[in-house]
């Protein structure tokens, strides 16, 4: 897999060379400005926004997603501008990289350092979407690209959208063919998994600085909508609910009440800096300690599923594919248990 960085320089250098070459054979300036026109394309996508232009071979690359960050390192892509501190911990090239210019956090983003980046392609999206506008005010001339899951429309099927958007872009179609292939096969096994335990519910909560949230069905943060793809039942249901990155507050009694027979668990502080810190207490032992959910069903059966320590910064393809691999895990040692 090649790096995407092009050097002017080195192009003219070379191009030089070239027409040496073709004058000494006796081919022509036409037909060498020909081959370059061949060579330079430009391909068509469709992301949030409309139509987009992407001339080929691509230059310089700037990305503020944090889904796409783990799909654009596994292609080896070379990033010019990145919040870094928003790069999960697990994607160490971007993270450790000190040529990559760092945009601050979506709170607080230095959007001036990105345009003095001088990138050709911005892969924009999740946290910093809320900046669409203002990036590309500030950099008219700059292809822009958002492939976030839209809202109303099903999760599985958007990721797979930006997978396949991105390998096109990257020229890495087969691989993320594979990537595809990989989700749908976790998908399945994991609604053929449940469909063997239907009858237990399931409840999801998040784990942030110390404190216990839950995460609704349909709605909550990663897990939420793993409820509709695989027709999990919930163990509570509560109105007004929301996609609060803490998940939304209800004492922990109420959720132990619900008793659920399965416990899914998101440790949020896990995937940010946080997890660098003395304050931070892994959410497997804040589970553990608690004592109100020390007698409901799911942590008496040792049925809770902890998802990747990094979810919370890297919610892509292949993270979905993890945990829907470990809740295939999960529900087939309760349907072996039954």
């Amino acid at each position: 897999m090649a790096r995407f960085r092009t050097s002017l320089i080195a192009a003219v250098a070379a191009a030089g060379l070239f027409l040496t070459a073709c004058s000494d054979s006796g081919t022509t300036a036409a037909d060498t400005d020909s081959t370059a026109a061949a060579e330079a394309t430009t391909i068509t996508i469709e992301d949030n926004h409309g139509t987009k232009e992407i001339a080929q071979p691509i230059g310089n690359v700037a990305a503020t997603d944090n889904r796409a960050f783990e799909l654009l390192d596994r292609w080896d892509v070379d990033l010019v501008a990145a919040p870094v501190s928003l790069v999960p911990f697990t994607v160490t090239s971007y993270k450790e990289d000190e040529n990559i210019v760092d945009l601050g956090t979506h709170r607080e983003p230095n959007l001036e350092a990105l345009t003095a980046a001088q990138p050709e392609l911005i892969v924009n999206g999740q946290r910093f979407a809320q900046y669409y506008d203002e990036i590309s005010t500030l950099n008219p001339d700059v292809t822009i690209i958002e492939l976030d899951p839209r809202d109303g429309e099903p999760l599985d099927r958007e990721l797979i959208r930006q997978a396949e958007v991105l390998g096109e872009v990257f020229g890495e179609e087969e691989d993320a063919a594979t990537i595809v292939a990989d989700f749908s096969d976790a998908l399945e096994r994991a609604k053929t998994a449940y469909e063997a335990v239907s009858d237990k519910s399931v409840m999801a909560v998040n784990v942030s600085g110390g404190n216990i949230g839950y995460i609704a069905p349909s709605v909550g943060r990663t897990f939420g909508p793993i409820f509709d793809l695989l027709g999990m039942t919930p163990a509570l249901e509560v109105d007004n609910a929301s996609s609060d990155h803490e998940g939304d507050d209800i004492n922990v009694e109420a959720i132990a009440a619900s008793n659920p027979d399965i416990l899914l668990v998101m440790d949020r502080d896990g995937g940010t800096t946080t997890r660098n810190t003395d304050e931070y207490v892994a959410a497997e032992q804040v589970i553990e300690d608690n004592e109100a959910l020390a007698n409901v069903t799911a942590t008496t059966e040792g049925s809770v599923y902890y998802a990747p320590a990094d979810t919370y910064t890297n919610e892509n393809i292949i993270t979905y594919t993890e945990i829907l691999n470990g809740l295939a895990d999960l529900f087939e040692e309760a349907a072996n248990n039954n």
